[in-house]
């Protein structure tokens, strides 16, 4: 649970997981056009992989492949996580 609090620390990944709920299914170029337009994050590329590696590390991207490109989607399984912990 410790990933996901760290992942939820960085503004920039919490603005990534902004888009992919909004839209998910991302290309990492995709993601980083909308960070850009929308957020005015001119994160490099690299950058923004990254961080979609700690996301996906704690359990909040799932990545698919289908030929060349990767699709990032969000998965908010571990919030419910941690949601139902302290659930009334």
């Amino acid at each position: 649970m410790g990933d996901v609090f760290k992942a939820l620390a960085d503004p920039t990944r919490r603005a990534i997981l902004d888009e992919l709920q909004e839209r998910t299914g991302q290309t990492l170029f995709e993601l980083c056009t909308r960070l850009i337009t929308k957020h005015g994050l001119t994160s490099s590329r690299q950058a923004v992989s990254q961080h979609l590696d700690v996301l996906e590390a704690a359990g909040l991207v799932r990545t698919r492949r289908e030929g060349r490109y990767k699709f990032h989607d969000l998965d908010t399984s571990p919030l419910r996580t941690i949601t139902d912990r302290w659930r009334l």
